[in-house]
């Protein structure tokens, strides 16, 4: 499944490899992956395949669930399917409450005790998937696992799901993105070894280097 789906971001162009020419991240991070997966609400096969492993993972490590999340904003779509196929009922966590109305954080019916399933489209550093599951567990949900389309594998999300007793399970990685673009050709050796720094430091992994020279 790994390889099949960062085969699938690659070839929508949901992801891309830049390690000469970094993307800057909102936090300021120097980037030489950008993802996307807002662009498989074009692809309705590729979106299609998403969503039934999202489902296999979904009936295999949560058996019991009794209502589907999405992170607003790019992960309510894929938790809308989801919720749909599982029939089962449906709520979107925002990544701050609002500041008028209701002020409502997590918006749709909510059950005190409720076992949850929270879906991200992209896991980061972690600090806001994060956020958004202890907001539903202040609503009363009952949320012990996070699945996402796509993670960096970053040591410090990792360390804040720990933290959070909260098991993160994805459709694919970095890691396994780097093998797939290495094999097509997409990269060479020495970008390779830049890209490999930047998930082990993401804030630091240009120190030293001048990418446009690889």
């Amino acid at each position: 499944m790994e390889k099949k789906i960062a085969e699938l971001l690659l070839d929508i162009g949901a992801v891309i490899l830049r390690p000469n020419e970094p993307f800057t991240w909102a936090s300021g991070i120097q980037s030489p992956i950008y993802c996307d997966n807002r662009l498989l609400l074009g692809y309705p096969e590729a979106r299609k395949q998403v969503r039934d492993s999202l489902l296999c993972l979904i009936n295999k490590f949560c058996p019991n669930v009794e209502i589907i999340a999405g992170v607003a904003t790019a992960g309510i779509p894929h938790a809308a399917w989801i919720a749909e196929s599982l029939n089962k009922p449906m709520v979107y966590i925002r990544q701050a409450q609002k500041d008028h109305g209701k002020k409502n954080q997590v918006e749709g019916p909510l059950k005190k005790g409720q076992k949850m399933v929270v879906i991200e489209d992209l896991i980061s550093t972690g600090g806001s998937s994060v956020a958004c599951i202890e907001a539903a567990r202040a609503e009363g949900a009952v949320v012990e696992h996070c699945f996402a389309i796509f993670q960096y594998g970053f040591p410090e999300a990792l360390k804040k799901f720990e933290e959070a007793h909260c098991k993160l399970t994805t459709l694919t990685d970095f890691q396994t993105l780097l093998g797939v673009a290495k094999k097509r050709g997409t990269i060479t050796v020495d970008q390779e070894k830049l890209l490999q720094r930047f998930t082990a430091n993401p804030r630091d992994w240009l120190l030293n280097h001048t990418p446009s020279h690889l």
